[in-house]
């Protein structure tokens, strides 16, 4: 809400935005898209215009995995805001944008999940066999964004190099094996939900450029049309 947003930047006169706010959950913004695009883009674009108006020094602009070659509503809106964060006229305010993937224990993660569901005696369901996702660490994802913070001088994608992706099914089976129940617990295959991907993309690749950190890199800044990304 920008006139609520307009009262907190006046009253606190931040010097720094770390911008985590958001619809992150894919099969709720499927099924609420107006409100998903009202909030991710919209709610970000005010975030944003809000610091530069204000005079804030520096804008760390939360995103995700889910950006990369987006086939959700919760992606797309990431990847909007992405585009808005490194175009927009910063003035003298540094804008830069950080990406990683599934924060474990975050709410909505998977673990808190499977242990409530072994704990009732199963089953423990997951949407697919090869399902695949990237996981780091609340620890990981504060230190990320607080160094890329530290870094950056505005216009930038940061992302982590995650290692490598993890099989849901061999987690869920793991958790299980931890509570001694693998003869009593089983898993299910529900299906993929609407807009969920088998595996998710970070593109570490030759064109990233890597910083003083060795786990965080940046990608190049994509070009974009800010009149376009006004409307």
């Amino acid at each position: 809400d920008k006139q609520s947003l307009e009262a907190v930047f006046k009253e606190a006169m931040p010097q720094i935005v770390i911008h985590a706010a958001a619809y992150k959950h894919v099969p709720i913004c499927e099924e609420n898209q107006k409100m998903a695009v009202f909030n991710n883009v919209l709610g970000s674009k005010n975030v944003i215009d809000l610091s530069i108006e204000n005079g804030v020094e520096k804008v760390v602009v939360i995103s995700t995995d889910k950006a990369v070659r987006p086939t959700n509503v919760m992606g797309a809106t990431k990847r909007v805001t992405e585009l808005y964060a490194s175009n927009a006229d910063a003035k003298g305010t540094e804008i830069a944008a950080v990406r990683f993937g599934n924060v474990l224990g975050s709410s909505g993660s998977v673990i808190p999940k499977f242990k409530q569901q072994i704990e009732a005696g199963g089953p423990v369901t997951v949407t697919h066999p090869d399902i695949t996702r990237y996981f780091m660490l609340v620890s990981e994802a504060c230190q990320l964004v607080l160094q890329a913070a530290a870094i950056a001088k505005g216009g930038e994608l940061f992302i982590l190099d995650m290692g490598e992706p993890v099989k849901i099914a061999d987690l869920a089976r793991q958790m299980i094996r931890l509570y001694g129940k693998e003869d009593e617990v089983e898993i299910i295959f529900t299906g993929l939900r609407p807009g969920e991907k088998l595996y998710e993309e970070l593109l570490l690749d030759e064109s990233e450029q890597k910083t003083r950190y060795s786990s965080i890199f940046i990608v190049k800044p994509t070009p974009y049309e800010i009149s376009k990304l006004d409307k």
